[in-house]
């Protein structure tokens, strides 16, 4: 890590303890601070930036955003995002962590809007449709349990329950269930992360899920 640094006209003392690094594109669909601060908090340095072109010196990646479809795609392309994003999935050496629209933005289309999406997954993004006389309410807010299809870097197989907190009207349906890493339920089965290769998406928002977001976080601390 210390040598990819200097690379970058970094200077290192020797014996110098170098943090691992998150780059978090400053995009105005989503609160920044809070996805920077549980990054702080678990021991890594976030480095907010509007300049698309730091993307390509970055070691990981985290989309986040909230909101509107259309927005979202609109803020990567009018910030100039759209090419080193798309650049560095093609790649596949860097990882990227798509946190609830920025999941849903990794995906061919939404029914949210008309903007075409990142196509990183085979995948389209649906309105969460409740069966027939469920008490239950859109959005999907508040805390819930994961079921975990397959364990990943990011998210773990262990038998402990793993709870995350959500706030979303749209979901995620993948066209391949290998892509699938995990659900949750709410009246209906809801993807509620992906995974392919260097790109990871959690519906789900780490940074307000407290031991379960840090664990998260960690882990993609150690890619």
């Amino acid at each position: 890590m210390r040598s990819q640094l200097n690379k970058i006209g970094l200077k290192i003392k020797p014996g110098t303890l170098v943090k691992p690094q998150v780059t978090i594109p400053a995009l105005p669909i989503c609160n920044l601070g809070a996805v920077a601060n549980m990054v702080h908090k678990c021991g890594g340095e976030a480095f907010i930036t509007g300049t698309p072109q730091d993307l390509y010196r970055a070691q990981r990646i985290i989309l986040a955003g909230v909101g509107a479809f259309d927005a979202g795609m609109r803020a990567l392309e009018e910030g100039g995002w759209l090419k080193p994003l798309n650049d560095i999935a093609k790649r596949g050496q860097v990882p990227i962590h798509g946190i609830c629209l920025g999941m849903q933005l990794m995906c061919r289309r939404s029914e949210e809007g008309v903007l075409p999406g990142l196509g990183w997954f085979d995948a389209d993004v649906k309105r969460i449709i409740l069966p027939p006389g469920s008490r239950l309410k859109v959005p999907h807010m508040g805390w819930n349990t994961l079921n975990i299809h397959s364990a990943n870097a990011l998210l773990s197989s262990k038998s402990d329950e793993q709870r995350f907190y959500f706030v979303h009207s749209y979901h995620v349906v993948c066209d391949d269930s290998v892509d699938v890493v995990a659900s949750t339920t709410h009246g209906v089965d809801l993807t509620a992360a992906i995974s392919r290769g260097h790109l990871y998406g959690t519906q789900f928002h780490p940074e307000k899920s407290h031991r379960f977001g840090m664990a998260l976080i960690q882990n993609l601390l150690e890619l």
